[in-house]
């Protein structure tokens, strides 16, 4: 179920509106310059830690390899992290609508997280 382009498509745009989510959570959380470097340097980071730190074969070859289970608790983690963005920015139903959706994703695409724990 994992590999399915349908599944794949909508993990990709839970990826990009996490980023998004703790881009404006950096520009509400900032003031003057440092709201530019909140909102753009964050995403960013995230975005750099998640392409760089992943476990081999999945898919493609891994930049730096790590064991799978830290790969999993890192993407857990940046959801959760855009979650809680949302529901600090006030965004409580999106926030609750984004976390619930991203746990179903996850419970959908259970070969890959099997798959994922024994690397």
């Amino acid at each position: 179920m994992s590999s399915h382009p349908v599944n794949l498509g909508l993990r990709f745009l839970f990826e990009i509106a996490a980023l998004i989510s703790l881009g404006i959570w950096g520009w509400q959380r900032g003031e003057g310059w440092v709201r530019f470097i909140l909102a753009v340097g964050i995403p960013i980071i995230a975005a750099t830690l998640w392409a760089t730190f992943r476990v081999p074969n999945d898919p493609g070859t891994a930049p730096v390899a790590i064991p799978g289970i830290l790969r999993l608790m890192f993407e857990l983690a940046l959801f959760a992290f855009a979650t809680w963005a949302l529901y600090d920015l006030k965004f409580t139903a999106l926030a609750w609508i984004f976390g619930v959706a991203t746990l179903l994703h996850y419970v959908a695409s259970y070969d890959r997280v099997l798959w994922i724990i024994k690397q």
